[in-house]
């Protein structure tokens, strides 16, 4: 059994490295490139062996999977020689890591379970639009601009919320971002990145799964093998209920559940976009009060 996971994970630094060099162009890496036509997409597997001076046969094998103990040096070159950026490093570090089996099992899937003060830190955050978040982007609590913020993710049941989710197939998500491709990318992005280390974990492999199938852009995007953390930044929403407005995003891991993350959005105070999120706080339903149940009918013994 130790064998057959030690394979998949293999596998998964190979397809690592494969979308990275197909990737990768001559020109970007400073090979002159011929007349004749290329059939190989981005570079050959001898150009970047020959970068990174390890030999093309031990290269093949570990793209292929079949040599799963590449050292500190070698994994150093094929960064360098494909100009990998700290993250992208790291990435490639953590998969052989796990491909040597030189790290531990992965933890079960995080808690869905949010802790009633993180609630209570949610509504205190008003009218910042906050939420709590699992590592697969499962919207687990809210406060009303939270969810507000989202245009038609109240659409979706509860258990059906899910950022990915939403970003690919909510039809109003197109809308609602004026960067939509950028944020597509980037959260497939987000996504392998946790893949690649957790490629078993049951929360991952469900989203990634209905995606794939769901989504084209998904697919597409997945099949690159783009990694990335997060990072602040700034978000323009085109919201149908309050308009045009720009916000920043921080997310915060929350201490003591790990795979939680609580995201909010702030805008200057006194500036049009802060006014924009009072409105939007005000106009959605809070969360937190539902309606009162109707009156029963007396029965007919007490009238």
């Amino acid at each position: 059994m130790a064998s057959e996971s030690a394979n998949s994970e293999g596998a998964e630094l190979g397809h690592y490295l494969r979308a990275r060099r197909t990737q990768t162009s001559p020109g970007h890496v400073g090979l002159t490139i011929g007349t004749g036509i290329r059939r190989t997409p981005g570079l050959r597997r001898e150009e970047l062996a020959t970068l990174a001076g390890i030999s093309i046969d031990y290269y093949v094998r570990l793209e292929r999977g079949k040599e799963t103990r590449p050292s500190p040096a070698v994994l150093e070159a094929l960064a360098r020689a494909l100009h990998m950026d700290d993250q992208e490093s790291q990435h490639l570090r953590e998969l052989a890591a796990r491909a040597a089996r030189y790290a531990p099992e992965p933890p079960p899937a995080p808690s869905r379970a949010v802790r009633p003060h993180l609630k209570l830190l949610l509504d205190s955050l008003r009218p910042n639009p906050a939420y709590v978040i699992s590592r697969s982007m499962d919207v687990l609590a809210w406060n009303p601009g939270g969810l507000a913020l989202y245009a038609g993710l109240d659409d979706w049941p509860a258990k059906h919320r899910n950022l990915a989710r939403y970003l690919f197939l909510h039809p109003a998500a197109r809308d609602l971002f004026t960067d939509w491709d950028r944020q597509i990318t980037s959260c497939v992005a987000r996504l392998r990145a946790i893949a690649g280390t957790a490629s078993d974990a049951p929360d991952l492999t469900n989203l990634v799964g209905e995606l794939l199938l769901k989504s084209p852009e998904f697919a597409g995007l997945w099949e690159r093998y783009e990694v990335t953390g997060r990072k602040p930044a700034q978000k323009t929403f085109r919201h149908p209920r309050v308009g045009t407005l720009t916000l920043t995003s921080q997310s915060l891991q929350v201490e003591g559940t790990p795979g939680q993350r609580i995201g909010v959005y702030t805008a200057e105070p006194g500036s049009p976009d802060h006014d924009a999120l009072l409105l939007l706080d005000l106009a959605a339903p809070d969360p937190g009060h539902a309606p009162p149940a109707p009156a029963s009918e007396p029965r007919a013994a007490d009238r």
